[in-house]
């Protein structure tokens, strides 16, 4: 059994030595980023030291973050609009691209508009009140459904925004959303740094949270932490939270199976929002755009007793988030349909339960109660034009 063990730990040093090489990292820069000697990296990997398996771990993970092929990632995530007119057909049809009869009319909407035309979560609010106009909102599912379309459309979120402009649209509100897939952000950390005073920002206020709930078998103390740097009042402020914990507590997806590690979300309302999207279209460049908007406004540096806080020099895990990643932030995109899921969790959740329960008593009674209902509900005009949203091909709802 020894044996096995000590083999499997030769073969897993190997692969890192591999990989290490492989990523083009040296021996020093590995030792450096997890807290351990050059030499004592040299002789784990050379087998003259037996590490333990959480060091090993910590340098398997240290050794990810380096990775060329995991570059940190940008995907719009929010996005709010006025457009100047009331109606709402010339929206869905002309900057949407979508054709006005798959979308869901309903009588009520948000924000005191009258009425509203969605297609899942992309929704057009409408008011017969020239100054309220149209609005235009997409959340982050929203944003992934809208680029399945874009896609269909052979367009670019570039060639949305510039659409956007051609109408004189007014931008409200807009989320840069940079996903760190190797564990870059440490964010507890972050937050005892706004704690310490070591971050220098022309902000005012930080807020830290944790998820709340009583920690769960398996789970670290500081896992579920959210970071919001700024008010949230302001035009601009910034949340960074961990995006598998998240995804592990509303979806029950396993941290270790989640792809995105951390997220650091830019929310920008009003003049903020447009102006960034100004520099977008103007440099198409979102590595620049995006880190010219967070050094402006945050820095996080080591406290130095010996030197005047504006000379604390900047932390090195944060200089390596901003500085090395700069060049290979791409903004991406992950079109994602309309789909059935969240009915079909909501029927899990609140309805499957009682309907097995009357399933059981239908068939000890011998009766047939729940089959008859079944096949004698109506779907209403509401139902038939979900029907649609969810088994059309795009190609099919797009105006190309």
């Amino acid at each position: 059994m020894g044996g096995i063990v000590l083999t499997n730990l030769s073969q897993r040093i190997s692969e890192l030595k591999e990989r290490r090489n492989a990523y083009g990292v040296s021996q020093n820069k590995l030792a450096t980023a997890a807290g351990i000697s050059r030499q004592y990296l040299s002789e784990i990997e050379t087998e003259k030291t037996v590490p333990s398996i959480t060091l090993l771990t910590t340098l398997n993970n240290v050794l990810e973050r380096f990775n060329p092929d995991l570059p940190l990632e940008m995907i719009f995530d929010y996005v709010r609009i006025r457009f100047p007119t009331t109606n709402p057909q010339f929206v869905i049809e002309n900057i949407l691209r979508l054709k006005m009869k798959y979308m869901l009319h309903e009588d009520y909407a948000f924000y005191s508009y009258e009425e509203q035309y969605i297609f899942g979560d992309i929704a057009v609010m409408a008011s017969h009140n020239i100054e309220k106009g149209i609005l235009l909102e997409m959340k982050g599912k929203g944003c992934r459904q809208f680029e399945h379309f874009l896609l269909a459309q052979h367009r670019t979120w570039y060639d949305f925004f510039l659409d956007v402009f051609t109408v004189d649209g007014v931008y409200k509100r807009l989320d840069l959303a940079i996903n760190d897939k190797v564990g870059l952000l440490n964010i507890s950390e972050l937050a005892k740094k706004c704690q310490n005073d070591e971050c220098i920002s022309i902000f005012r206020s930080f807020k830290n949270y944790q998820s709340g709930e009583l920690i769960r078998q398996h789970e670290k103390p500081d896992m579920g932490n959210t970071l919001y740097i700024g008010s949230l009042k302001s035009e601009v402020y910034f949340c960074i939270y961990q995006k598998d914990y998240e995804q592990y507590v509303k979806l029950g997806i396993p941290i270790e199976d989640n792809p995105v590690k951390n997220r650091f979300e830019i929310r920008l309302k009003n003049e903020r929002a447009f102006h960034t999207i100004i520099d977008l279209l103007n440099n198409e460049n979102v590595g620049y755009t995006t880190f010219s908007i967070i050094n402006r406004y945050i820095r996080f540096v080591d406290k130095d007793p010996n030197k005047r806080r504006n000379q604390w020099k900047i932390n090195a895990d944060w200089a390596f988030f901003l500085g090395e990643n700069q060049r290979k932030l791409r903004l991406t995109s992950e079109p994602t349909p309309y789909s059935f899921d969240r009915t079909l969790n909501w029927l899990a959740r609140q309805v499957i339960p009682t309907l097995k329960l009357a399933m059981k008593i239908d068939k000890l009674n011998q009766t047939s109660v729940i089959q008859d209902m079944i096949q004698h509900a109506e779907l209403s005009d509401r139902h038939k034009r979900i029907l649609q949203q969810q088994t059309l091909p795009a190609e099919e709802i797009i105006i190309k």
